[in-house]
């Protein structure tokens, strides 16, 4: 779960496979809203739609040649904790990469699972892209995690990201949606637009019990407005 942050070109050109992403950023440990009968909240508008068929590779910082950003970009620096002041959420968040077999690595069972998450081959905050920090919703050890109540977000909250060097980029909230995990549309959600974004990840909709794990994913998108160093 350690590893040096590639440069920004070699992120631009690291594939995700849509099967991996979506098999593993929507399993778990049996949730815990199996076993308490408790339901995350769910985004008030849920959208589902038709994604790319399994192995079709999606490009983190993907974008037109032709694409000028917009706003001001930071140097690459990774994230070290996040703020959703609305959920009460702070957290440290720890750098996550891809297990042997290609699939994306998630928070273990340990003293990390109930922190947040960054995909080190994406963007880090405040540079061009998508910055990707993803959590779990709950477990069967524990209850709520750390993301549990992301579908009670909304547009225009605010999401704090602290980076190592210092400064603090403050994102805003476009929308939360909630897609259904065989539909999932990875390149609305990874490719890069011509500034600096956000993604929030983790688990919603119905837990499948049989599955053991839930059936949506729930994915928070912001775009940066603002940076302070303290």
């Amino acid at each position: 779960m350690t590893g040096d942050t590639p440069a920004p070109g070699r992120r631009r050109r690291i594939a995700l496979l849509v099967a991996a992403v979506l098999a593993v950023v929507g399993v778990g440990l049996v949730g815990f809203a199996l076993l308490n009968q408790e339901s995350a909240p769910e985004p008030t508008a849920v959208a589902v739609g038709p994604g790319p068929p399994a192995g079709v590779p999606a490009i983190i910082g993907s974008f037109p040649e032709s694409a000028e950003p917009v706003g001001d970009l930071l140097p690459a620096s990774p994230p070290a904790s996040i703020s959703i002041p609305d959920i009460g959420v702070t957290s440290p968040v720890n750098p996550v990469g891809l297990n042997p077999d290609g699939t994306l690595e998630v928070p273990a069972p340990g003293p990390l699972y109930d922190q947040a998450a960054w995909y080190r081959a994406s963007p880090t905050p405040g540079e061009l892209g998508p910055s990707v920090i993803l959590g779990h919703i709950d477990s069967a050890a524990n209850g709520p995690s750390v993301f549990f109540e992301l579908g009670r977000l909304g547009p225009g909250k605010n999401v704090m990201v602290k980076r190592a060097d210092g400064s603090t980029t403050t994102f805003l909230i476009d929308s939360v949606r909630t897609f259904q995990k065989d539909s999932f549309p990875t390149r609305e959600v990874y490719a890069t637009g011509n500034r600096s974004e956000l993604r929030l990840i983790t688990c919603g909709g119905p837990f499948d019990s049989a599955a053991g794990s839930y059936e949506d994913n729930t994915v928070v998108f912001a775009h940066l407005v603002d940076s302070t160093r303290s």
